[in-house]
């Protein structure tokens, strides 16, 4: 597995968030929109239980470069 390519998933039960390693720009613009969540300091990084959906969906469309995505559980 290529550390600098790694795709990881996190979910909440409603939403999962995508994270791309490979896409990712370190813009920290999840940080700044959502850091109870986005915790780039701690492993995980991604806190998916740490906020409402809404504010996850918010924070994640906010991303510039595409690494972050998310898709709603059906």
């Amino acid at each position: 597995m290529d550390p600098k390519n790694l795709k990881k998933e996190y979910t909440n039960g409603e939403v999962t968030v995508v994270w791309q390693s490979g896409k990712c720009i370190h813009s920290g613009n999840c940080v700044k929109n959502n850091p109870d969540v986005f915790q780039p300091k701690e492993q995980p990084w991604i806190k998916i239980d740490a906020s409402s959906t809404e504010k996850i969906i918010e924070a994640v469309q906010k991303c510039p470069s595409g690494a972050l995505t998310f898709f709603k559980n059906v």
